[in-house]
């Protein structure tokens, strides 16, 4: 019997040694796939009726081997933290951070003075806003990974302002994974599954709209009323000890820091100015597209202009806004490459990456001082790059003992013979345990949409309904599947174990379930719009 709780790397191994022990007791099978095109994208999906029996490949050794391997599937993900480990422990060494999170928290204290913000309580209103704003990116771009980097921003800041890590997480990661599940316009899950059931792109979103309000107020309220508790008696989060590293590295005497302008500051505002000048030229307007609306305007012409009036007014009040300015941008741009050009895991690490070299050079650190904060900062993350590689190995044991397709056939069969209401939560259910064998909801919905609107077409249930059941299924449990690289890649770099995680979130992981269920009965029982 353990004294303690076990490490988050114990608990990870555990489940992949636990996987190896279902690929001998799961018998092996396969189904057929073939490639269709999905909104211009091609997708493999299953051949409904094809499944066979193979020979499975019991996994022994391979358990030591599934790290490397899971490595290698997750190498985007475990780049990606290391760069921005990197990237922002260039930017934490100017303190720019900790003076922008100061400044922030001087300037809520001037809005206490408004008698109704202070009844409501600024700070409400200040993690209401955040929240609903990370919501919509997950509801309209599918913002996921991209919750790795703004975690380290958010968790500094909210013990700052008197949480934990917990309610810093909370407020981007566990918002975005709410707007995820509401998934109004989220092109990687709605738009594929709608897709793959021939169902017209981002119908019924009347119903989802609502589903969205009701999950965001039920879920807020969560996170809110913990976020009240911990403020009041800090000693009761359940990461207060954990959180000291957050404390240590972020305990700044600010009448201790110098404000100053150093000439390096100016040379990368005329460098970046003229680059961004230069990418204004050869993309004068640019094409935004959320769900299936799009707009074309100037866009890269008028963040220029912005920048280069920003940059100048922040220069001018001390380097450290003018990092903090940087940051800001950075994030602009990244929404902007993301909803405009197609930019993934890639392109972002790759613009933070920029934003740290960039943040350095101002600050005129030397190319090997940054080289050394560059490295210290990926040092400092490597254990959260490390345990998305081990986790990855969970999907890899499964894969190579070929049951996969086993657990998909059998828990597909369990629908037989139900009425309608049962049958939506039986797919709903379904959902749920095959997004912790298969976290990726643009992957999961190729391999259960095919099978699942069809099956709903034999019991009379609408395929916007199973759609629906799928989109639920598929956004919760992310936020508590260990085998989300996302989810434990959040984790590590807001140093919570897994176990404490799981304790805080287990009670409102079990509250979004009943929700999600609840809001599925409509879908079978009423006339709705797109159903």
């Amino acid at each position: 019997m353990f004294k303690k709780i076990p490490h988050t790397y114990v608990i990870v191994f555990a489940i992949v040694v636990l996987s190896a022990i279902l690929t001998w007791v799961i018998p092996g099978g396969e189904f057929e796939r073939t490639t269709v095109n999905v909104n211009g994208t091609d997708r493999e999906v299953i051949v409904q009726g094809t499944y066979q029996q193979i020979e499975s490949q019991g996994q022994s050794w391979e358990i030591f081997s599934s790290f490397f391997k899971g490595f290698v599937d997750k190498a985007d993900i475990i780049m990606f933290i290391l760069v921005i480990g990197g990237a922002f422990w260039i930017m934490n060494a100017s303190k720019s951070i900790d003076i922008g999170i100061y400044s922030f928290l001087e300037f809520t204290k001037k809005l206490e003075k408004n008698k109704l913000i202070r009844k409501i309580g600024v700070n409400n209103i200040i993690l209401t806003l955040i929240m609903l704003i990370f919501s919509i990116f997950g509801a309209t771009f599918g913002m996921s990974e991209e919750t790795i980097a703004f975690t380290i921003i958010f968790v500094p800041m909210a013990i700052k302002m008197g949480y934990d890590s917990i309610v810093g997480v909370a407020i981007c990661f566990v918002a975005a994974g709410l707007g995820f599940a509401g998934a109004l316009l989220n092109p990687f899950t709605i738009g594929i599954a709608q897709g793959l059931s021939n169902l017209p792109l981002f119908s019924g979103i009347e119903y989802r709209l609502f589903c969205w309000v009701v999950i965001n107020v039920i879920g807020f309220a969560f996170i809110l009323r913990y976020a009240a508790k911990v403020r009041k008696n800090p000693t009761s989060s359940l990461v207060y000890t954990d959180d000291e590293y957050w404390r240590k590295h972020h305990d700044t005497d600010m009448e201790t820091i110098e404000y100053y302008t150093p000439k390096s500051a100016w040379l990368t505002y005329i460098v970046l100015l003229v680059s961004m000048i230069g990418f204004s030229y050869y993309y004068p307007v640019s094409t935004l597209k959320i769900g299936n609306s799009e707009s074309t305007f100037m866009v890269l012409p008028i963040i220029t202009a912005l920048f280069a009036i920003s940059g100048i007014l922040s220069l001018r009040k001390s380097v450290h806004f003018y990092i903090l300015n940087l940051l800001l941008f950075t994030i602009i741009f990244l929404i902007v490459g993301v909803m405009g050009y197609g930019w993934y895991i890639m392109e972002i690490a790759t613009l933070f990456f920029a934003m740290g070299i960039f943040s350095g050079i101002a600050f005129n650190n030397t190319a090997n001082e940054i080289t050394h904060l560059f490295l210290d900062g990926a040092r400092d993350i490597l254990s959260a790059a490390m345990i998305v590689g081990l986790a990855g190995g969970i999907l890899i044991v499964l894969e190579d003992g070929h049951i996969i397709d086993s657990i998909l056939y059998s828990i597909s069969q369990s629908m037989n013979d139900f009425g309608k209401i049962a049958s939506v939560s039986m797919m709903y259910l379904i959902q749920n345990i095959i997004n912790v064998i298969i976290p990726s909801g643009s992957a999961k919905a190729a391999l259960t949409m095919p099978m699942m609107s069809q099956f709903s077409d034999l019991i009379g249930v609408s395929r916007q309904a199973t759609v629906m059941a799928f989109q639920f299924g598929d956004g919760f449990t992310n936020m508590i599947t260990p085998t989300s690289g996302v989810l434990i890649g959040v984790l590590g770099v807001a140093k919570i174990p897994y176990d404490k995680w799981v304790k805080w979130i287990g009670g409102f992981m079990a509250i979004l379930l009943l929700l999600g269920l609840l809001l599925l009965i409509p879908t079978v029982t009423m006339e709705l719009n797109g159903f």
